[in-house]
């Protein structure tokens, strides 16, 4: 049965309105956005199956081109407008944090760095760079590593401090394993970047860890900084 053929209390698009989005469910949520389904198929059985191949609504984001268009129904114009949610996603959350004292949108920092680095296949370290008032003024992917490390070197991050002029620092990285317990190597890095960015007066207000779709590890929560 087309959804069109429901009562309109089951509609998604219509429960949406009625009740707002957080109302729906990850199908009907999906439902609308595909929009129509396939033969035999309504929008929100065609939902459920995408679904159901990709486990959440995280990994079927950051699924490739070729796994997404492999399901049927699912074409390249249908993964073109879902990369493109997703990037929208990204610079909403990145012009709050530019206008936004950051210490008052943790939220909003924690779903930047899951939207950024949660889906990487290898490790990648960023820094999100602030000013005197702690709203972000750039953000950079400073180094670039395999599953298992990353090559930091403290030098390279002085200098892209001084580049943006920053005040402050949020330091990230992600672990692909989808551990987000910080190692060793995690904490000594830190404190070696932290001293390195003392003596420029540039302040590390905290280093978080992305893993997986758990909320990114906040050092200073951990009394690590």
């Amino acid at each position: 049965m087309a959804i069109t053929d429901w009562p309109d209390d089951e509609r998604p698009r219509e429960r949406l309105l009625r009740y707002g989005a957080a109302a729906l469910s990850d199908a009907e949520l999906l439902a609308i956005f595909l929009r129509v389904g396939t033969k035999g198929q309504s929008a929100v059985d065609l939902a459920r199956v995408l679904l159901g191949h990709f486990g959440t609504l995280t990994r079927l984001f950051n699924a490739g081109a070729d796994e997404f268009t492999a399901i049927p129904g699912m074409g390249s114009a249908k993964y073109s407008q879902l990369q493109a949610v997703q990037e929208m996603a990204r610079r909403a959350l990145q012009e709050e944090l530019a206008v936004r004292d950051l210490f008052a949108a943790p939220t909003a920092v924690r779903d930047w760095l899951r939207l950024n680095l949660s889906h990487l296949p290898h490790e990648a370290f960023v820094a999100l760079w602030l000013d005197a008032r702690n709203r972000l003024i750039a953000h950079d992917e400073l180094f670039r590593g395999t599953l298992t490390q990353t090559s930091v070197y403290p030098r390279e991050v002085v200098k892209a401090a001084l580049k943006h002029n920053a005040a402050a620092v949020i330091l990230a990285h992600n672990h692909p394993s989808g551990v987000a317990e910080p190692s060793r190597a995690d904490e000594a890095l830190t404190v070696t970047l932290k001293q390195a960015l003392t003596l420029v007066d540039v302040k590390v207000l905290d280093h978080f860890i992305v893993a997986g779709n758990a909320p990114p590890l906040s050092f200073a929560e951990r009394g690590l900084l």
